[in-house]
């Protein structure tokens, strides 16, 4: 490999010509060469920045061996090209979603692993680029520093999704089954949930409700409502829409030792003097509270855009086995996870049990996908 890894980009539309443009900014990597089925845009954006274009990713692959891939394709093909690349053994950064359903994304991850035999330090990073934040950094780190003791409740709000009728008639795969695999929680909210399940964990069951078409003319959700169970007994809810306007972008987390939100760029943090579990046992009062005290914590901003940074640390990462990924693509599955589960929740109106049976799942999707 170069001092400078190759990485060619597969996929330019709007996210995948961005990190075109990044990648060909970004003295410590080159970009190599770029793809995409619209002949027109592959070979816009290859004059642009004076690389080869393709218009098959195999082609690309074959021909030019780079070090590693971006893949900013509509999720359903997610898996196939990623497969593709670690056959390669090609490292890999894949645009969220990771796919469509968590069977695919656990199959990308036997596809990297197995691709781990024959080249040990392969990278496999995931467009996660709100994990950079400094506010959501700063309530992770506040959160599993035990800031907050034992989580009770974790509330997330996120209504500030507004889409018209005109934006889901813009692209004839928009907010379709066979093409989406769902609506505001696979299109709009994948980060909401990878940084959910980031901060607060992985559920062990759920319970959705959700509206399907209810205020667009589409096939999939643009409004859900989750609760969340976790195994250490706390509660969770989130909630999202695309007919909410104006929306909010509200995170409430609930623990013995207090309660932070984070809106309009504050998070405040409500310390309690002692653990409310300890309070309830012992206090002698029974119309009481536990004392509290309200302060703003203060967060450094990440500054760069999130997407930048994560590309930039995927780049380097190629290089330096050491450096750990933003985003683990492996860790992809979690959020999706919670995705496919709410939404087979919402549209059976039953509870669903996770980890979520993959089989099950896709037997559900195809089924809808047939409905169309």
């Amino acid at each position: 490999m170069s001092a400078q890894p190759r990485i060619a980009v597969i996929g330019l539309g709007n996210m995948g010509s961005a990190h075109a443009r990044d990648l060909a900014a970004y003295r410590e990597a080159q970009l190599c060469a770029v793809a995409d089925a619209d002949r027109q845009r592959a070979q816009q954006v290859a004059s642009e920045y004076g690389v080869p274009e393709y218009h098959d990713a195999a082609a690309l692959l074959q021909n030019e061996a780079p070090d590693g891939v971006v893949i900013a394709t509509p999720h359903p093909s997610h898996r196939a090209l990623a497969e593709l690349a670690f056959d390669h053994l090609a490292h890999v950064l894949l645009e969220k979603p990771v796919a469509v359903d968590v069977g695919d994304a656990i199959a990308i991850t036997a596809a990297y692993e197995a691709a781990l035999v024959q080249r040990p330090q392969l990278r496999f990073a995931a467009m996660f680029q709100q994990r950079t934040y400094g506010h959501w950094k700063a309530i992770r780190d506040l959160v599993h520093g035990g800031g907050l003791g034992q989580l009770i409740r974790a509330t997330w709000i996120i209504t500030d999704w507004f889409r018209t009728q005109t934006y889901y008639d813009s692209g004839g795969w928009r907010a379709k089954w066979k093409t989406e695999g769902g609506g505001v929680t696979m299109n709009q909210a994948p980060h909401n949930l990878d940084l959910y399940q980031w901060i607060v964990g992985r559920p062990a069951r759920l319970t959705a409700v959700g509206g399907f078409g209810k205020y667009h003319t589409i096939e999939v959700e643009d409004e859900i409502t989750i609760v969340a169970e976790h195994a250490d007994g706390a509660l969770g809810h989130l909630i999202s829409s695309t007919a909410e306007s104006p929306g909010t972008n509200r995170l409430e987390l609930v623990g013995e030792r207090g309660k932070l939100v984070f809106e309009d760029d504050k998070l405040t943090l409500t310390e309690t003097s002692q653990s409310v579990f300890e309070f309830i046992r012992s206090s002698a009062e029974s119309f009481t509270h536990v004392p509290s005290a309200e302060r703003q914590v203060s967060y450094q901003h990440h500054g760069e855009p999130g997407h930048r940074l994560v590309l930039e640390n995927f780049a380097d990462a190629i290089g330096d086995p050491a450096l750990a990924l933003i985003a683990d693509g492996r860790e992809g599955i979690a959020s999706l996870e919670i995705a496919n589960a709410a939404i087979m929740s919402a549209w059976r109106h039953v509870p669903v049990e996770l980890p979520l049976a993959p089989a099950e799942y896709r037997a559900f999707l195809t089924e809808l996908q047939g409905s169309e």
